[in-house]
């Protein structure tokens, strides 16, 4: 549905499916790279918040932050109908505060988190504990986001060389995860980009093409850390596929599912169909 009120409303944009969506969600980074505070998130949602569908703290910074600006983050995301995930912080309580997993989880839902994501790039972990993770979120009424990745020790902006010197992970096996995780009452699936179109000499799309298809497109949130990976995942699943982008890009990517731009080989051919 477009957006009401659209400056040029005249001007032809693809359907985009009204909030809360579940097909064409766009989850940005939060503070990570460069910090955020609640002025410059205020002036994103309030020029692109209609675009917007979750917004992710990343790398445990919320833990680095005043409790009261936590809050107002995450109030500022509601208040725009956004919500707001931990990030893939999980796997670093399993290691270091361990008899504090729960705490965490039940922190995050009395700060006002709606979504955990449950995150093991660093992990050596059985399928059943992940899953156990994903139950013991929704136990505590949030969503559970689990990551499956392709490649260990991923999420940490690893060297090439780095990722190269440890095993690749089947597939396979984490397809089996990512059914596993849904059957336990997962939200989304998140699919790290590093081992497919980060971090890798050349791109495996065959393995984007393969979770696609066996998980289902629309329980897949793709990591798309650069504007030519999200135009390859618009290109090739349409403008409705989800993405987790960075918050610089959120209005290159919206253009692009929109239609309204492209770069050379995806411009004027990204479109939509609504049956009357």
């Amino acid at each position: 549905m477009p957006l009401e009120n659209r400056a040029f409303d005249f001007l032809h944009v693809n359907d985009r499916p009204d909030k809360p969506r579940e097909t064409g969600i766009t989850e940005i980074r939060g503070p990570y790279y460069d910090p955020m505070g609640p002025r410059q998130l205020r002036d994103i949602l309030e020029t692109m918040g209609h675009y917007v569908d979750i917004y992710k703290f990343s790398g445990g910074s919320f833990a680095l932050m005043p409790e009261d600006a936590v809050r107002e983050l995450i109030d500022t995301c509601h208040e725009f109908d956004v919500n707001v995930s931990t990030g893939g912080f999980i796997e670093n309580v399993l290691v270091r505060d361990h008899d504090h997993v729960e705490e965490y989880v039940a922190e995050a839902g009395d700060l006002g988190f709606d979504i955990v994501e449950i995150s093991s790039g660093f992990l050596a972990i059985d399928v059943e504990d992940m899953v156990a993770l994903t139950e013991l979120v929704t136990d505590h009424g949030l969503k559970a986001k689990p990551e499956i990745n392709v490649q260990f020790g991923a999420g940490g902006a690893s060297s090439v060389e780095e990722l190269e010197s440890e095993a690749a992970i089947d597939p396979a096996s984490a397809i089996e995860e990512a059914k596993r995780h849904l059957e336990a009452g997962a939200y989304k699936i998140m699919v790290e980009s590093e081992g497919i179109t980060e971090r890798v000499r050349e791109w495996r799309t065959d393995v984007a093409f393969d979770i696609a298809n066996e998980v289902g497109i629309e329980h897949c949130v793709f990591e798309a850390a650069d504007p030519q990976v999200f135009e390859w995942y618009i290109k090739n699943f349409g403008p409705n596929v989800n993405l987790f982008i960075d918050n610089s890009q959120i209005v290159e990517c919206e253009c692009m599912r929109s239609g309204l731009w492209g770069k050379k080989s995806s411009w004027g051919r990204i479109a939509s169909f609504t049956r009357e």
